[in-house]
């Protein structure tokens, strides 16, 4: 086996994902944080379809994934009042198994944290490739050589501005905004969620933890702005402005957002690339290839990813150049069937006028009772399911 030693940038869910995968396969997987500890935030994630279950399963965490997961049932849109006034079902949001991005993270650092390195509180800041490995320089640690670097960290990645170039050339942003916070559950919310929609507008509260919290949700229709990532208080600022006298229970979740705990704000966009590797570089998930979190399929293709990426570094016995086209061959019809559900998302969801937002709101009253109820739901899982997993067990520390 050649390229044992392997560097990971992120510890979301493809970067530990692959750190198991690439430990099982024989090789010696180290991952660095920029964020000084797991991240116990974020939204709910989902997996749905044999695929996603049956990597879960082969990594013995789908029975703590399950003991963690929310539970959700169907989501109901509100009037202005909070009177339920359409209701959505849980196989549309949810899949076969829903958990907070937190929870999923803290299960997969405990399933690696063993036999993986971890770094907190560091960032790569230069990659220098040569013909036997690439020497890495961090922001704080002291530099080191590896045999292989792999970029897991999303949307905004470090690791592909450094070997790739600047994320303008790759991230298309898809006109949304989104934000989102841990806070009380004042609504008594049981399993389930409720949304209310204006023109332009989405703010949305769902039960979380069995119920102990509620997480709040925000998404608001927008050209790209010049905003710093880390300055929570304009992001904050930002969202006052959209949102303030919106209605329902915007101004009380306004409020309660400037002592939530883990603040979260970002564009919500699409990552199209010709290749997702260079040299002895690779990327995976939303660094690579990420359908936007409107499209409940980001976890998933992570996860995917990872497992696919391992087994085939494995199957070319460390080989990167065998393994990376193989990777890229094996992944990219099923990454734009998963990216093809988060076109189009923005707009149904944020409608862009009063008149759209009104006649969408009209439609998911009556849509429990139409022909074909359930064909979202049924296009998100024949998409999800939309790829034949290798075998690589025989592979294991060969």
């Amino acid at each position: 086996m050649n390229n044992r030693n392997v560097l990971i940038s992120g510890s979301s869910v493809a970067g530990p994902a692959l750190a198991y995968w690439l430990h099982r396969h024989g090789f010696t997987p180290t991952i660095v944080e920029r964020a000084p500890a797991l991240r116990d935030g974020g939204y709910a994630v989902d997996f749905r379809g044999e695929a996603h279950l049956s990597i879960l399963r082969r990594m013995g965490v789908l029975a703590d994934l399950e003991r963690a997961r929310t539970g959700t049932g169907s989501m109901s849109y509100v009037n202005s009042a909070g009177k339920p006034v359409a209701k959505l079902p849980a196989d549309l949001f949810a899949g076969d198994l829903e958990i907070l991005r937190g929870d999923l993270a803290r299960i997969l650092y405990d399933a690696t944290r063993e036999h993986t390195e971890y770094i907190f509180g560091d960032s790569i800041a230069s990659l220098t490739e040569d013909a036997d490995g690439v020497t890495v320089t961090f922001e704080r640690g002291a530099p080191r050589r590896f045999d292989l670097v792999i970029g897991a960290d999303g949307l905004h990645s470090n690791t592909r501005r450094l070997a790739f170039g600047p994320e303008e050339q790759f991230v298309k942003h898809l006109g949304v905004y989104c934000a989102i916070f841990t806070t009380a559950n004042h609504l008594g919310l049981d399993h389930t969620g409720h949304a209310y929609r204006t023109a332009g507008r989405l703010a949305a509260m769902y039960s979380a933890r069995h119920n102990t919290e509620a997480k709040a949700v925000f998404y608001f229709a927008s050209p790209a702005m010049d905003l710093d990532r880390r300055d929570v208080v304009r992001q904050q600022a930002v969202l006052v402005e959209q949102f303030a006298g919106n209605g329902w229970q915007s101004d009380r979740l306004l409020h309660d957002m400037r002592s939530a705990p883990d603040f979260y704000f970002d564009s919500v966009g699409q990552v199209r690339m010709d290749s997702w590797t260079r040299g002895r570089v690779a990327l995976v998930g939303d660094a690579a290839y990420c359908p936007s979190s409107l499209s409940g399929m980001g976890s998933g293709l992570a996860l995917v990813g990872a497992y696919v990426l391992a087994g085939e570094l494995a199957a070319a016995y460390g080989d990167h150049r065998v393994a990376f086209a193989r990777y890229q061959e094996e992944m990219r019809e099923y990454a734009a069937g998963c990216q093809k559900m988060g076109d189009g998302v923005a707009k149904l969801m944020i409608p862009g006028n009063r008149f759209l937002a009104s006649a969408l709101n009209r439609y998911y009253k009556v849509m429990p009772y139409l022909p074909g109820k359930d064909m979202a739901a049924k296009i998100a899982r024949k998409t999800a399911e939309n790829i034949t997993l290798r075998d690589y067990s025989d592979l294991t520390r060969r």
